[in-house]
């Protein structure tokens, strides 16, 4: 998962800013349980669920969509090989089957997945979905009028790389074999443990070729989940969605599909669209939010009334605010200049200026705390919750930098309360005590995105910030780590462009592995090697907190997504 403004639209429900995002998981909620219900009732089928969101849910192609898990609102409509488990907290980390019978069958080095569909699947229309079905919908995910999905599956499969979808290479992909109507085969260039959380995307759901339209397709996908579409105006500003009546429960363990119709609306401020939630009036009791965060200024109102404060759910997402350094660039190429640095963050700080504690969790390791990850708690340049400013000054006069130094440090203009203004002067304020001037640099989201991301520009100090693709270790340190990721014409997220033979080398080792928790202990270690490079001073780690109306029933956080489950709420 790419940078924030890229993940909103990835994820679908995984959350990136704490004011405004689009709702994906470390510990759980704090505000419900795996018992809890949002009030008394307990949930059932029928009525109307309203969703008030912020940004449009664009590109309801199941080939378009970049999404954690099949998504939130998407999940309604695509079901796909592989899902997310919906239950609270760690349980929800978890990945199991949904159109296949299990999780898929590797061969011995992981090259090679095989799955088996359950029988009785069908459309919206009443027609079997088949392995076929599948084959196409990704193969369509190739073509060029259709990108914005995963890239993985173009890495990944053999002989992939150049082909352009199947409106233009009708012989289709070699790589995915399906020998009868249930199996599908998958043949990769490497191995690669990870692959069924791989095929949570949306890319992995079923479209008949018959219904295909081509660019036209997102106005009527054709549903292979609990709900269909039947209106969807301005390019998912309104969606509304049906129940699908050839949906079965008895195949599908993870829905519970419990409303009879979704209202999605978009295009709303953020801060309309809390006061709506918070009021609770008409349609608003049954409404939930997929996509906005209460602010720092809200949370505090909120908290101050016990009604509303019940009515708040809390979740995590697998995702680190952090210092990014370019050692390409001096006085960063000393590694003593970037541990002052490290030793100088006074955390308590950035935590206050990102909203408080109740909205950002303290970090020091790069993979967040979610033993899914492979959280392995380290600090490699320990100095307490405020910093060691005289650590610091006596790194500095090792680096030769006696009388302290001055530096720029870029940053974002967005009032998103991870990357902005409030972030780098709470940085600024505590560095200053270590003998470090630093100079702010604030550029407008697009001039701030383009900069850090070339390496020909990169700046030497930045801020940034990187969220999970699945819930592994592997999307975290792989993009952001991995020397043969490093772009040099093009998007680089390898801010410290390490090319390390030894990291490189235990990526692929820890990739071939199956066993998801003895990859998670290698994750872990893998952080910590890293980390003790300062190539990054990790800040901290998000929490997302959204209201909800007060007729809303049944409240599922993961900590795959961190937000509410869609698919779990049931309405009065």
């Amino acid at each position: 998962m790419r940078q924030t403004s890229v993940i909103a639209r990835r994820v679908a429900a995984a959350s990136v800013s704490l004011v405004v995002a689009a709702g994906a998981a470390a510990c759980g909620p704090e505000d419900n349980d795996a018992k809890s219900t949002g009030g008394d009732a307990q949930p059932h089928k029928g009525g109307t669920l309203s969703v008030l969101n912020a940004q449009p849910q664009e590109d309801f192609d199941p080939a378009r969509l970049y999404t954690s898990g099949g998504g939130n609102v998407p999940s309604l409509v695509f079901r796909t090989l592989t899902t997310r488990n919906r239950e609270n907290g760690a349980a929800g980390a978890k990945v199991v089957p949904d159109l296949a019978t299990d999780t898929g069958r590797p061969s011995k080095d992981a090259t090679v997945w095989t799955y088996t569909l359950k029988e009785g699947l069908k459309y919206e229309d009443g027609t079997p979905i088949t392995s076929a079905d599948i084959k196409y919908g990704i193969e369509r995910s190739f073509a060029p009028e259709l990108s914005g999905g995963a890239p993985y599956l173009r890495d990944w499969l053999v002989g992939a790389a150049g082909y352009q979808g199947p409106y233009k290479d009708k012989k289709g992909l070699a790589a995915i074999e399906t020998p009868d109507s249930r199996t599908i085969v998958f043949h990769l260039n490497k191995p690669e443990g990870e692959f069924p959380f791989l095929a949570t995307q949306t890319q992995f759901a079923p479209v008949p070729k018959s219904k295909d339209t081509g660019t036209k397709y997102e106005e009527h996908p054709v549903s292979s989940g609990p709900y269909k579409v039947v209106k969807n105006e301005n390019d998912g500003e309104h969606l509304v969605l049906e129940r699908n009546p050839h949906w079965s429960a008895a195949t599908d363990a993870e829905r519970k599909a419990y409303p009879d119709r979704i209202d999605v609306r978009s295009g709303l401020d953020s801060s309309v669209i809390n006061q709506r939630l918070s009021a609770s009036q008409g349609a608003d009791a049954a409404a939930v939010t997929t996509d906005t965060n209460l602010g720092p200024a809200e949370l505090a109102k909120v908290s101050g009334d016990k009604a509303l404060a019940a009515r708040v759910g809390t979740g995590h997402f697998g995702y680190t605010n952090y210092i990014a350094f370019n050692p390409k660039v001096k006085p960063f190429d000393n590694p003593k200049v970037r541990q002052a640095i490290a030793y100088a963050v006074d955390r308590s700080s950035v935590v206050n200026a990102a909203g408080g504690s109740a909205l950002a969790e303290p970090a020091t390791t790069f993979l967040p705390n979610q033993k899914s990850f492979g959280y392995t708690p380290y600090d490699p340049f320990p100095a307490g919750a405020s910093g060691n400013a005289a650590k610091a000054r006596e790194l500095l006069g090792e680096a030769g930098y006696k009388n302290g130094l001055t530096v720029t440090l870029t940053h974002s203009n967005s009032k998103d309360f991870e990357t902005s203004p409030e972030i780098a002067t709470a940085l600024q304020d505590a560095l200053k005590k270590a003998g470090i001037t630093v100079k702010l640099q604030g550029l407008e989201e697009n001039d701030y995105k383009s900069k850090i991301h070339d390496v020909k520009s990169e700046p030497g100090f930045f801020l940034a910030h990187w969220g999970a693709d699945w819930p592994s270790g592997g999307p975290f340190l792989a993009p952001i780590f991995d020397g043969r990721q490093i772009v040099k014409d093009g998007a680089n997220f390898n801010t410290g462009q390490l090319n390390d033979k030894s990291v490189n080398a235990e990526i692929d080792a820890i990739n071939k592995l199956t066993d998801l928790d003895a990859a998670a202990r290698r994750w872990g270690a893998l952080d910590k090697k890293i980390g003790e490079q300062a190539l990054t001073v990790p800040l901290f780690h998000p929490v997302y907190k959204r209201l909800y109306g007060k007729d809303v029933k049944n409240i599922v956080i993961s900590d795959w997504t961190g937000v509410l489950d869609i698919s779990q709420v049931a309405v009065k």
